[in-house]
């Protein structure tokens, strides 16, 4: 039996680009694959937001891998998982891997930032500090018998300055860094334009995922863009999270200003009967 890491290894590295909206529960991660995308990545922002959080590193990581059991549980496509920094040292990164590995998830995303914060400043832990996190979640899948768990290795360089030209560089430098030392994919987040892109293409290759649809993003940098630089991946980390609530709070504001059910379903806010069954059902 081929393993959904195999699958979505070879996803990413066959087939065109891979766009993975972001589920941050059970019911949006099967509204993405009833959708027809082929992937789904979890959101660990998202899912702090959905658990009434208001910031990401209040989900637990206990919190983390059950909601990702549930998604993993509610779909038949491959799911990667939000790793986050691997939610503590090294012998907690290894049980991460471990853990995540064994409820199903296709791959995990690790991240250099360094979480905890709250003066709203980001930081980058040591690039070589992550080199040796990427190497033990290899090593730690291998013993699991599982050696096409995909790793993604996010860098939050983009994010750290002012200076883009020296954020880019260095977003560069720890994206090839990354992949040679055993990631799968390098992901550079907070891009904010094609040229942007384009240089991460140019600089570290196909092996790269790039996040769309975001608020800073979102009018400035194109699916189009992104796919013709034929790139592995494109997640969407944000996107399904903003969509529900934008579709619920317009449900209930029409709601409140119309008094009644009174055009409810004919302005097309509500799901129908149908749409809730075949749902349930997938």
């Amino acid at each position: 039996m081929v393993s959904s890491g195999a699958i979505l290894k070879n996803q990413l590295s066959t087939g065109p680009t891979l766009v993975m909206p972001d589920a941050f529960d059970a019911l949006s991660a099967k509204l993405i694959e009833a959708a027809g995308f082929e992937a789904v990545q979890c959101s660990g922002f998202s899912m702090a937001c959905a658990s009434g959080y208001p910031r990401e590193t209040n989900l637990s990581y206990s919190e983390n891998l059950e909601l990702t059991r549930k998604i993993v549980n509610a779909v038949r496509v491959p799911v990667m998982a939000d790793g986050e920094d691997g939610f503590g040292d090294k012998t907690k990164l290894r049980q991460t891997i471990r853990e995540f590995i064994r409820i199903g998830v296709a791959g995990i995303n690790l991240e250099d930032q360094v979480l905890g914060r709250w003066d709203g400043v980001k930081g980058l832990v040591p690039a070589e500090e992550m080199v040796e996190k990427i190497r033990m979640a290899r090593a730690a899948a291998e013993s699991e018998g599982n050696p096409d768990l995909v790793i993604i290795a996010r860098t939050d360089a983009l994010n750290v300055t002012s200076d883009r030209n020296a954020a880019l560089a260095e977003a560069c430098r720890r994206g090839r860094t990354y992949l040679e030392a055993g990631a799968d994919l390098a992901f550079p987040t907070g891009v904010k334009t094609p040229a942007e892109a384009r240089r991460l293409r140019a600089e570290v290759g196909r092996s790269i995922s790039i996040a769309a649809g975001l608020p800073y993003n979102l009018e400035s940098l194109s699916l189009k863009e992104l796919r013709q630089l034929d790139i592995a991946r494109i997640s969407l980390p944000l996107l399904p999270l903003m969509a529900a609530i934008r579709g619920i709070k317009e449900a209930l504001n029409h709601l409140v200003n119309i008094g009644d059910f009174d055009s409810l379903a004919s302005s097309a806010l509500v799901a129908s009967g149908e749409d809730l069954k075949a749902i349930m059902e997938q």
